[in-house]
């Protein structure tokens, strides 16, 4: 059970990191892996867009705060299972 919790957060830290560097570059949003990386990290993101708005320089650090929130809930859910 341990190994699915992590292998979890791991899938969902490496969508939000593949979200960060697709913001980076020009890409197709009509792909279907990209629009499967956005189903994935908006239900995490668009809250913390909502509390914590982009920066008035343009720099958007909710994927930073959503992995370190992430951290922290399996971290949680980890010490509650084990």
């Amino acid at each position: 059970m341990y190994q699915l919790i992590n292998l979890i957060f791991q899938i969902l830290n490496m969508c939000l990191i593949a979200r960060v560097v697709l913001s980076w570059i020009d890409h197709n949003p009509n792909n279907e892996i990209i629009q499967w990386v956005y189903k994935i990290t908006d239900p995490i993101i668009r809250p913390i867009q909502r509390i914590l708005p982009s920066m008035s320089i343009g720099i958007d650090i909710s994927p930073v705060i959503a992995i370190i929130a992430l951290g922290f809930v399996k971290r949680l859910i980890i010490g509650v299972m084990f």
